[in-house]
């Protein structure tokens, strides 16, 4: 992996440090919950023009390194920029989600461009990058991510978020042959768009397949593993230095086939998965990194049930290296007082090795 740059406590931990308290940062830490958020949010005309505003963007990801004291900052952006910069027609609409074009046919497959004009399409995307990475603190790293192939897939599918993902759960059984040029595609363009995060200095990458968990077993190989590994094999060939985070969102025992096929460095846990499962088979039995798990809710209410629920992740995790975050991303409900509570816990909580 290189040598960690040991000013950042999120590298030294995915090189297989450590340390007490954990590096802390939090999925959706910079978003609606934060009233400097929607003050710049309100003055843009689409959630996307802000996505491709450098400078914005730059100031959104920053937003929460200024009031916490977080181990690392996470690009603002959005899954869904992939297919956008595919050519896909993409939009948000307030307090429904995204609403994305459907690619459900050969025909609509072949108008996809090609993985390597997300260069230029999300260029400002990749410019955000190379400005957090000269205006970051010494000590905190730049995360980059993308969407995974099947979560990609099922928006274009769907035309949005679902509950059941018929259409793309139909698709994968009745037009394997479509369906599986769409992933191999997609597969192709999140390893452009991660490369291009990395050489515009990111520090660390994550993969999100927020939606792998509506997949049974014996459809999960082909459809979320398999681009995942050729994803991870792919980044680890060419930036060998670069850990990958890997959110396989709703798998349960699933991680398991998950952590042995996949070559990345750490395993992001879902608020279900239970600790002392995660401490024994995902860390001690297949070396992974750990990160999470906090329910988001728990946030939101703060109190005891935060503390409790802080404590008992930080106790199941004490000796191996973790990564605290929560199970999911910041609900917008959320106070920011209680987010300065949760690192208060952490800090108070900790000893150990710094």
């Amino acid at each position: 992996m290189g040598t960690p740059d040991t000013r950042k406590r999120l590298l030294r931990v995915l090189a297989g440090e450590v340390l007490a308290p954990p590096p802390v940062w939090l999925m959706r830490q910079a978003g609606r919950y934060l009233p400097e958020y929607r003050e710049i949010r309100d003055r843009m005309p689409s959630f996307l023009d802000l996505c491709y505003t450098p400078e914005l963007a730059l100031r959104v990801t920053l937003q929460p390194l200024e009031r916490f004291a977080l181990d690392a900052a996470i690009l603002f952006s959005d899954i869904l920029v992939v297919p956008h910069g595919l050519g896909v027609e993409v939009g948000f609409v307030e307090g429904e989600g995204p609403r994305v074009a459907t690619v459900r046919d050969e025909r609509a497959l072949r108008a996809l461009r090609p993985p390597e004009a997300l260069l230029e399409r999300l260029a400002p995307v990749y410019q955000t990058v190379r400005l957090l990475a000269s205006a970051l603190p010494a000590g905190v790293a730049l995360i980059g991510f993308s969407g995974a192939p099947w979560t990609l897939a099922s928006y274009l599918l769907e035309g949005g978020a679902s509950k059941e993902f018929l259409e793309a759960r139909r698709a994968a059984r009745e037009a394997e042959g479509f369906f599986s040029a769409l992933v191999d595609r997609l597969t192709q363009a999140v390893c452009v768009h991660l490369e291009a995060q990395v050489e515009a200095g990111a520090d660390v990458l994550m993969l999100f397949d927020s939606w792998a968990g509506v997949l049974p077993e014996s459809e999960r190989r082909r459809w979320v593993e398999e681009p995942a590994r050729t994803i991870a094999t792919a980044l680890g060939r060419r930036f060998p230095h670069v850990p990958l985070i890997c959110f396989p969102r709703g798998i349960g025992a699933g991680l398991l086939a998950f952590a042995e096929r996949v070559p990345c460095r750490a395993l992001s846990l879902d608020t279900s998965v239970p600790l002392a499962w995660a401490r024994e088979a995902l860390a001690r039995e297949r070396g992974k990194v750990l990160q999470g798990n906090l329910d988001p809710v728990a946030l939101v209410a703060g109190g005891a049930a935060l503390e409790r629920e802080t404590r008992a992740i930080l106790a199941a995790f004490r000796d191996i290296p973790h990564i605290f975050n929560l199970g999911h991303g910041v609900l917008p409900e959320t106070s920011p007082a209680q987010v300065a509570r949760l690192l208060e816990i952490l800090q108070n909580c900790g000893g150990g090795a710094m």
